[in-house]
């Protein structure tokens, strides 16, 4: 099922990650390349809008698998890592810190089946675009699995 649009607004007077954050940190930058909104109009036809557990939001999901491959971690390792690092929660749409994992280690694996081989290729297609001349280099190493 998928979920609702998240009010994505500051819920705090005092405190948001990216008031807090440095700008200048390549993650920071990153997440404002991103075209999210592609990602939400391809894959949201994946979810069935009124039946069954709610999904996790796509923008988390993509998020998790793009800093799997940024930072070749494992699912457990980038579940852990997002729970302590203010810039992996921001990459991810978050805008306050969360003190907790955002899902089982298992949940990206299981977005990784559902958004299936073109799906992949389209976050791939994505950081090419965001990578320019970049993505020319010779030792780019692609982990499709």
């Amino acid at each position: 099922m998928m979920l609702k649009q998240q009010d994505r607004s500051q819920h705090s007077l005092f405190f948001s990650l990216e008031s807090t954050l440095n700008h200048k940190h390549p993650l920071f930058i990153l997440t404002n390349k991103i075209d999210r909104e592609k990602f939400e109009r391809e894959f949201s036809p994946l979810y069935c809008p009124d039946n069954g557990r709610p999904a996790k939001p796509i923008r988390l999901m993509v998020g998790l698998l793009m800093l799997r491959h940024i930072r070749d971690l494992s699912d457990e390792s980038v579940v852990e890592q997002w729970s302590e690092n203010n810039y992996c929660q921001y990459f991810c749409g978050e805008q306050e810190f969360q003190p907790r994992v955002p899902c089982e280690s298992s949940e990206p694996v299981h977005f990784h089946h559902r958004i299936g081989k073109e799906g992949v290729e389209l976050i791939f297609s994505d950081s090419i675009r965001i990578n320019g001349k970049d993505s020319n280099d010779k030792d780019v190493y692609i982990d499709t699995t």
